[in-house]
């Protein structure tokens, strides 16, 4: 593969946006394996974002001669009240997430921050030294990584996250941070103070998150991510086939293309390693339709050619094919889901 394909390959969508381009360039010419990173925090069950659409994109650096690597988060999560602050339980829910990613992206390192912060003084004093370079002002912004915003009552400990997620990159010998958008601000404040630090400045890439299908409330507010802890914004990759084309059925799609989770699903989820899709209707409507490409399915809809409910059963067909290697491979791992019973 050449160094175009590669990086063809690493910026293709969902990545919405490369800090910068030409250092992954760079990067891609001058390594042989560079290395890649995502945290992930540890909370509810795995949703079609957190594992599938993540997922895509950790393979693609995969098969762009990336070393990949998940970083389960589990002090970060502690620090967040994730299961109530619980570490025992938040080691529980590791071993699911580390199954999970194991299987989804073959090859990826697993490791979890407590492997690296155990009986690490040096990692500690790094922490202190990073945050000597941030102001409080700039980590309460950060704490949008965390789901949290200024306007919440935080604890102490909080305002050590940004700091820490930052550090992890520098031990992981980061050459590519990947994540969603929602963590720009703590690559952006890395690539600012790592210079400063004589530290390896990580090229960033994000990418697109997928939106909830919740409809917005009665006062138009839309949240705009899918999220573990709302069922019904989101599609598990626990959900059975009947459940899929259940939420499918319910799930908000507008006539826009923005904000539209069914269009986002298709483009990001089914047409990532698809070259069609297939529309079944009643003749008495029309009869089936294909279409090649995602434009095709857009430029249908948009134009009201193609209706609402077909293009819904089309994609939570196509979604649940994608879905039932992972289903079935958890079916025979069922104790590692107890963790989330009565969460």
């Amino acid at each position: 593969m050449d160094l175009e394909e590669r990086l063809e390959l690493a910026c293709r969508p969902p990545v919405q946006e490369v800090v910068l381009k030409e250092e992954l360039k760079e990067r891609f010419e001058t390594h042989r394996e560079p290395v890649h990173y995502i945290g992930l925090e540890i909370s509810g069950e795995l949703h079609i974002g957190s594992l599938l659409l993540t997922g895509n994109k950790i393979n693609d650096l995969k098969k762009a001669g990336c070393k990949t690597q998940v970083f389960l988060a589990d002090w970060h999560s502690v620090i967040n009240n994730k299961f109530g602050g619980q570490w025992e339980k938040v080691q529980e829910a590791a071993k699911y997430y580390e199954e999970a990613f194991t299987f989804y992206c073959p090859g990826t390192r697993v490791i979890k921050g407590s492997d690296v912060y155990h009986h690490n003084d040096e990692y500690w004093r790094d922490v202190i030294h990073f945050s000597k370079h941030m102001t409080l002002k700039r980590a309460t912004r950060c704490l949008t990584i965390m789901g949290r915003s200024e306007s919440d009552s935080l604890e102490l400990a909080q305002f050590f996250y940004p700091s820490m997620q930052a550090v992890d990159m520098k031990y992981l010998e980061v050459d590519i941070a990947h994540a969603g958008m929602d963590q720009r601000k703590i690559h952006m404040a890395a690539r600012e103070i790592f210079p400063k630090m004589k530290w390896k400045k990580p090229v960033a890439l994000h990418h697109r998150i997928l939106p909830s299908m919740a409809p917005p409330t009665e006062t138009g507010e839309y949240e705009n991510k899918m999220s573990k802890s709302k069922p019904g914004s989101a599609i598990f990759i626990h959900d059975s086939e009947k459940e899929i084309r259940e939420k499918m059925n319910k799930a908000y799609c507008p006539e826009e293309t923005r904000d539209n989770p069914v269009l986002a699903i298709l483009k990001h989820l089914v047409f990532n390693d698809a070259n069609e899709l297939t529309v079944n209707r009643p003749k008495k409507f029309g009869g089936d339709l294909t279409y090649h490409s995602y434009e095709e399915v857009e430029k249908a809809y948009t134009e009201k050619r193609l209706h609402a409910q077909d293009l819904k059963n089309a994609t939570a067909e196509a979604l649940n094919e994608r879905i039932a290697p992972v289903r079935t491979h958890f079916e025979k791992k069922k104790e590692l889901l107890k963790v989330f019973d009565g969460a």
